[in-house]
């Protein structure tokens, strides 16, 4: 087994038009991003906050790890202790997606860093993070009939701790050489690290959690303030069909990194869209403090009160989110279950919000 970075195989990949259109309009936001940057910070600030909370509740949701949005909120803020394993995950999350936020230049693509992050993301959970893992594991899924089958077999436990050396190494030195778009190695790392899944548990978040830092290095920002999780648990389909495309003949060399590629730069292109509809135009702020409150209950997951939406909505008054719940529920978007001091409310499901 070679991983694709300590070989020829890339320079024999021919992207084609598709790939390479994408690549310049990821870059196009990319030469822009520092002017929308300079915008309000009040909308950034909000945007970033709805962003973390989202990050950690969709890349956990995706592996089925699934707490109730007060919880989270109050997990994610600190206000709580995790009291179950599901919460001990989050929290385990939200301590990685911090400390990526705030060092990500600080923290070198080496084996170490890896392992640390690892140990972070489950020191609530399990306390066993840190350490690749000591027995094969199996790539699996239930059919229907209930009965599992093997998706893909990853590399073994004996040759992981060489496998990810190499991948860290092929990694960093085709960085150092700028012959290929940055985009594409931070995709192919990814894609390498999900097939040698090095870990017992924790392999998907840690992809996702890594993808992030990766792409910060690269000068790639929108993660702050879209959630780029998010994007991928609303295309989890496409996802896994890419990642399966893109695996086939991966032991033998012979897999085609183009599916995963595409689908990775589809991701970023629908975070840099959601960005900028978020940020409503340069030169158009006018309601954005209502939108945006529409915009997290529409994320919310259960039953809400008006506090959960203070905490997701920094910046944005009270009356002025009782204000869209009001109106909301006039519309027939919401209603509320219990009223008084502590009201609480529910979405009425809709075909579009």
């Amino acid at each position: 087994m070679r991983l694709i970075f300590s070989s020829d195989r890339l320079k024999d990949v021919l992207w084609g038009p598709t790939t390479m259109n994408m690549l310049q309009r990821v870059a196009e936001f990319k030469g822009k991003q520092a002017l929308y940057f300079q915008q309000s910070s009040e909308i950034l600030t909000a945007m970033r906050n709805v962003a973390v909370i989202q990050s950690i509740e969709s890349s956990n949701r995706i592996e089925k790890i699934v707490v109730t949005s007060k919880r989270l909120t109050d997990i994610v803020n600190g206000h709580v202790e995790p009291a179950d394993r599901s919460e001990s995950e989050i929290a385990g999350y939200r301590d990685v997606l911090k400390t990526i936020h705030g060092s990500s230049d600080h923290m070198p693509i080496i084996s170490n860093i890896i392992l640390q992050m690892h140990r972070y993301l489950l020191q609530y959970a399990t306390g066993s993070g840190g350490k690749y893992k000591m027995s094969d594991n199996d790539i699996t899924e239930e059919l229907p009939t209930g009965e599992k089958i093997i998706r893909f077999k990853p590399v073994s436990a004996f040759e992981t701790n060489e496998a990810m050396h190499n991948l860290v190494l092929g990694f960093r030195k085709r960085r150092e050489e700028g012959i290929y778009p940055e985009l594409l190695l931070v995709a192919i790392f990814v894609l390498d690290f999900l097939s040698i899944h090095p870990f017992s548990d924790g392999n998907g978040r840690m992809a996702r959690l890594l993808t992030l830092l990766l792409l910060y290095q690269a000068g790639y920002e929108v993660g702050r303030y879209v959630s780029l999780e998010k994007c991928i648990e609303d295309t989890k389909d496409q996802y896994y069909a890419a990642l399966q495309k893109s695996s086939v003949g991966w032991h033998e060399e012979t897999n085609d990194v183009r599916p995963w590629v595409e689908y990775f730069l589809t991701t970023l292109i629908e975070a840099h869209r959601r960005f900028e509809q978020r940020m409503g135009g340069l030169d158009r702020t006018k309601g954005w403090k209502s939108r945006q409150v529409e915009t997290v209950i529409q994320h919310l997951m259960g039953d809400f009160s008006l506090a959960e939406l203070i905490d997701r909505c920094p910046g944005i008054t009270g009356p002025t989110i009782r204000q869209v719940l009001d109106r909301m529920s006039k519309k027939g978007l919401i209603m509320a279950i219990t009223k008084g001091r502590n009201a609480r409310w529910r979405k009425i499901e809709q075909e579009e919000f």
